[in-house]
């Protein structure tokens, strides 16, 4: 009987798996059915940006190519798209913002939780390299209209920490981010404008069998994938129509659920090659208030309403693009027939196979029949000025759509030659891409979110990081996760100005006096940051030591929960005496969980004092003594 109904719960589970598998393979189709136009204009978008602009959408969703109506007709490409995007990706680029959490208030704890915020962004965008994943991104938001990255935990990242009780090493893992394009997301309404406002999302890649069998466990048979999802039907070597690449690989599929009545923590579902890797709640806690959601950020190029997806500015440019390809050919079809001639004969008057095979060629003895007309070329006129007309309309027109002036793709601007005039199209060109820059700021930080709360979620209560520090010191963080802030994270914008405007804008704070103090003079503090922004922070013999005393006096305030510390002859007192006030004031104290650390700080700020008015004193008797000796001279 126990093997009976062993065997009968057996049946059930195969059977619940199997209807699980089905159920998302058979979403997955519905999904990619519904946007198949979609992905017919992510394709021809590529197409043209690679080149291969002699093409279109069939009526079945494919890419066919153009005939040409006759075959003497020039079909030259003349790519105006491509240099626009470089210019586009290259001031993008530019622009990306840093991740750097602002404190909420002047009280040190808000202080020290911002930078201890700061310095976990920072480690994590280093370790991954986030600005490649960002150009990554921003590339193919470009080209498709929207790109996403993913933000997940890398159990096997980091450095190692132990060994199990198979003698594997253990990690402590890391934050993985990734760039995926829009061919592989599959949201379950199109409509939707946003992440949060869809209920289940798909993420859907081609892998191979052995990373199946390596990260689950399971093995599975490859499957063949023609020109669909994973393989990008691409423009071929020669410009021609582009070949769909089969590929032997295997679909994974991972179905992420919104937490709901149904499923309370979410509900994840990944499945490949007919088998059911692996089902349960969403791993990731990176919602606004730490609840579970989709661990993906969306970036799009420009916005579009009642659209999950986003279009790309090449859609805007294909117009153009096919108007001006046709402009160029048709002029040197024109200039062929001026330059080449076209040539009339009588009937009979001539050697017809010989002329069309060797034409007029200069020199040529061409002999015809007695009493006839000579072959002649035809006149054709000159150049219609309509031709120069439309080619400067279309260029023009090029720049206003793709908000990218002759200025941003560093051509010769002839028309403007005034500072003013100069500076009028730049700003130009950043309103023009506002909103891209809009999206690329809002996908960061939200980025820098999902960071922060999956720090907080799987760090433990004894990570340590090691950061290059302000004065190029070397600084080590030793933080519980708990430390973390992730429910109101506040980022300093820094997508508005390029390094260079930074740095012009500083030098007109300069010029103002507003980095100066009452003697005209810049404070050390200030100096320091300065030669930062200017990138001569790794001139030892221009910097100033006054940092290193500010994070010296910062490190002991941490010390303070401890132990006592001694004064070191060396400190600058008046730095230190600065930061551990400010320490004193802050609202660490306020619950009076740190009285003895309190009284330790209190302790040696009295230690500073004291020593900093027997400098005072030492100095004035060192004074008065010149004094006195002076006077005794003079007598």
């Amino acid at each position: 009987m126990e093997n009976f109904d062993a065997q009968a719960k057996k049946l059930a589970e195969e059977k619940r798996i199997k209807t699980i598998v089905a159920d998302v393979e058979a979403d997955f189709q519905r999904r990619r059915e519904a946007r198949r136009s979609l992905e017919s204009g992510w394709l021809l978008n590529m197409r043209f940006l690679a080149g291969d602009q002699y093409c279109d959408v069939g009526p079945n969703g494919g890419i066919v190519a153009e005939d040409k109506r006759f075959y003497w007709q020039t079909r030259r490409v003349y790519n105006r798209i491509a240099p626009i995007v470089d210019a586009r990706m290259s001031k993008l680029t530019n622009l990306q913002p840093a991740l750097q959490v602002k404190a909420f208030s002047d009280e040190e704890g808000d202080v020290q939780s911002a930078k201890l915020a700061s310095a976990v962004l920072k480690y994590a965008q280093d370790a991954v390299d986030f600005p490649r994943v960002a150009s990554r991104v921003t590339l193919w938001a470009e080209t498709c209209g929207s790109a996403f990255y993913k933000v997940a935990w890398n159990e096997k990242g980091g450095r190692q920490v132990s060994v199990d009780e198979n003698g594997a090493p253990v990690y402590e893992g890391e934050v993985s981010i990734s760039a995926l394009p829009a061919f592989e997301i599959f949201p379950d309404r199109l409509d939707a404008e946003s992440m949060e406002d869809v209920a289940s999302i798909m993420h859907a890649q081609m892998v191979s069998p052995s990373y199946v069998l390596d990260a689950f466990g399971v093995s599975v048979q490859p499957q063949k994938q023609e020109g669909g999802l994973g393989v990008y039907t691409l423009p071929a070597a020669d410009g021609g129509n582009g070949v769909k690449n089969a590929t032997e690989g295997v679909l994974l599929i991972e179905r992420y659920t919104k937490p709901s009545a149904l499923y309370p923590e979410g509900r994840l579902e990944i499945v490949a090659g007919g088998e059911l890797l692996y089902e349960g709640d969403l791993p990731y806690f990176c919602g606004e208030r730490n609840e579970r959601a989709f661990p993906f950020v969306k970036q799009d190029c420009l916005r579009l309403p009642g659209s999950f997806f986003g279009q790309s500015v090449i859609n805007r440019l294909i117009p153009l693009q096919r108007a001006y390809n046709a402009v160029r050919n048709r002029k040197h079809e024109f200039l062929n027939r001026l330059a080449i001639g076209i040539v009339t004969a009588e009937d009979g008057s001539v050697d017809v196979d010989e002329l069309c095979e060797e034409g007029l060629a200069p020199g040529k003895v061409l002999v015809y029949r007695q009493g006839a007309q000579a072959p002649q070329i035809l006149d054709v006129g000159g150049m219609p000025a309509e031709f120069a007309a439309e080619e400067e309309w279309l260029e023009k027109e090029f720049t206003y759509i793709s908000g990218v002036s002759d200025l941003s793709r560093s051509s010769t601007v002839t028309n403007v030659t005034s500072a003013s005039g100069l500076q009028l199209l730049l700003s130009q060109d950043n309103a023009r891409m506002a909103a891209t820059m809009d999206s690329i700021e809002h996908s960061a930080q939200s980025v820098g979110r999902h960071i922060l709360r999956l720090y907080r979620q799987f760090a433990g209560n004894a990570r340590l990081m090691t950061l290059a520090g302000e004065g190029k010191k070397t600084q080590l963080y030793y933080f519980n996760a708990s430390e973390l802030p992730t429910a109101d994270i506040r980022f300093v914008g820094e997508v508005a100005a390029t390094p260079t405007e930074k740095r012009e804008t500083l030098l007109h704070l300069f010029e103002a006096g507003l980095l100066t103090d009452e003697q005209g003079k810049v404070p050390k503090e200030h100096r320091n940051r300065i030669l930062d922004a200017f990138g001569f922070g790794d001139v030892d013999s221009a910097r100033d030591i006054s940092a290193l005393h500010a994070q010296k006096a910062t490190d002991e305030n941490v010390l303070f929960i401890q132990k006592e510390l001694a004064v070191d002859e060396y400190d600058d007192h008046e730095i230190h005496i600065n930061e551990h006030t400010r320490y004193l004031l802050s609202n660490v104290f306020d619950d009076g969980k740190y009285t003895e650390a309190k009284e330790r700080a209190v302790k040696h700020l009295r230690v500073h004092k004291e020593a900093l008015n027997k400098e005072k004193q030492g100095a004035y008797s060192a004074g008065q003594a010149a004094e006195n000796a002076l006077e005794k001279v003079n007598q």
